[in-house]
Order: structure tokens, then C-alpha cells, then sequence
């Protein structure tokens, strides 16, 4: 039975409006840890590589863990606004576009204050004892749609999550304050707290032609295909799907 009524969301209304949240979180209102726990009931019935399930779910609510984990987590911020790579940084030759990533700015750094304040943070993590070249798409897949998951979980029961990486920059001296061994790596931080907005929309997106890789299926296609495999060179265009109302 469900610890808490979910929202009225067809799959694809969850899909797309499941956003990340940071001025919205409520961080003054406790969330009962039966409810993460019912979220995180959902989210490992993700998939994960050989059926291995090796990941580890830290739960973290004890407000000096959190404080702790805040102050890494705020001097990781201030170098990320500091760099190149700054959301607020990108696109600053498309004034729409660009100030659409200067208020993405501005709420991490709303979030690099208050991320100790928030009443819960979940770090989803995976016993990892190397980080092989060749296996890192396997490890991670088989954590990371599970973390989605929970977030997805999480916003059908009215919690507002975020996605984020920066305290990667501190993940040993972390794991060293929650008692976690070196070989368990960490995914994400998620910190999870009610929603206190209205609602989300599906946020602008670019559009499916100028991401789409598709390949060509007639024969002299196929062709050209073949012979680029074999001369190691790249295609110069994407094929598109074909228009159902052409």
C-alpha cells in the first residue's frame, strides 16, 4: 500500500514534467522516511547490468551530516559558477537562450547556499573497487535509471528533487564523514524536500531534428554505410526519419 496518495500524471505527463528543483524545495517541512523508502522501493525495480544490484542507497537526514555535506557542496558550487562551464556562461550568444541559463545560474547558486538545509539528501552509490575504461558505461547504467527513477517516484508523491554532481569534487572527504568504504562510488546527490510551486511544464528543448541520428535503411544507403565503416570515415550529414505527413 502506498505510504502517500500519487499525483494524477499519465506516464508521459511524470516523464516530462519531472524537473529539477531548487528554489521550490521546502526547507522547513521534515519528509517521513517511510515515504523515501517508498520511493526507493520504486526505483530498484530499475534495471541494473547481470541483475547484480550492487548499489547502495545513502539516506542522509542527520542535520550535521547535512550541514557537512552542505559546506563541501557550497565550495564546489563557487568554482563551478567561476568556470567556463557555468550554466549561466553558456550560450551568451543567444540572448533568448542565455537568459534562460543565467536563471538556471542563479538557482545553483541558491542551491550551493542551502543544500545543508535540505531535510533530506539521498547519494545513490555502486560498489565499484575499479573504474575500468572499458566497463564505465555498464557500471553507471546500472545505477543511474534507477536514480531517475526514484526522482520520478519522488514527484508523483509530491517531493521536488535535483540532479546534481558538483560535490563529486569532494566525494572521498564524503564518504569519509558517512563511514563509507573507497570502493562505493557515488552517482549523484539528490537532495529531496516537498514541492512548494504549483506545478511544472515540460521545459524547452531543442529541437528532435537537430538530435536525431538516424540510419538510412535502402540499399545504396546501406552502401555508403558500409563503405565509411570501412575507411573509418564519418558520415558528413544525419539521415532524418521520414516526414509522416510528407
Amino acid at each position: 500500500m502506498s505510504f502517500m496518495p500519487t499525483l494524477p500524471l499519465s506516464p508521459d505527463e511524470l516523464l516530462t514534467t519531472t524537473r529539477t528543483v531548487r528554489k521550490r524545495l521546502d526547507l522547513t517541512r521534515s519528509v517521513p522516511l517511510d515515504l523515501i523508502r517508498e520511493c526507493l522501493g520504486v526505483a530498484l525495480q530499475a534495471p541494473s547490468g547481470s541483475n547484480r544490484q550492487s548499489w547502495h542507497w545513502m539516506v542522509i537526514t542527520d542535520e550535521n551530516s547535512r550541514r557537512v555535506i552542505g559546506d563541501y557542496y557550497r565550495q564546489s558550487v563557487a568554482s563551478y559558477l567561476n568556470s567556463s562551464g557555468s550554466a549561466a556562461a553558456l550560450f551568451a550568444d543567444d540572448p533568448e537562450r542565455n537568459a534562460v541559463q543565467r536563471r538556471v545560474g542563479d538557482s545553483v547558486a541558491y542551491l550551493g547556499e542551502h543544500m545543508g538545509d535540505v531535510p533530506v539528501l539521498v547519494i545513490p552509490c555502486i560498489s565499484a573497487p575499479r573504474l575500468r575504461a572499458g566497463s564505465q558505461a555498464g557500471l553507471w547504467g546500472s545505477l543511474l535509471p534507477a536514480a531517475w527513477s526514484y526522482m520520478l517516484a519522488a514527484r508523483a508523491r509530491g517531493l521536488g528533487t535535483a540532479w546534481t554532481t558538483l560535490h563529486l569534487r569532494y566525494e572521498k572527504e564524503i564518504s569519509e564523514v558517512l563511514g563509507m568504504p573507497p570502493d562505493i562510488r557515488h552517482g549523484a546527490l539528490i537532495p529531496t524536500a516537498y514541492y512548494t510551486g504549483d506545478t511544472f511544464q515540460p521545459a524547452p528543448r531543442q529541437p528532435l531534428e537537430q538530435a536525431l541520428q538516424s540510419i538510412p535503411g535502402d540499399d545504396t544507403d546501406q552502401s555508403v554505410i558500409k563503405s565509411r565503416r570501412e575507411t573509418g570515415r564519418s558520415p558528413r550529414r544525419s539521415a532524418r526519419l521520414p516526414d509522416p505527413a510528407g
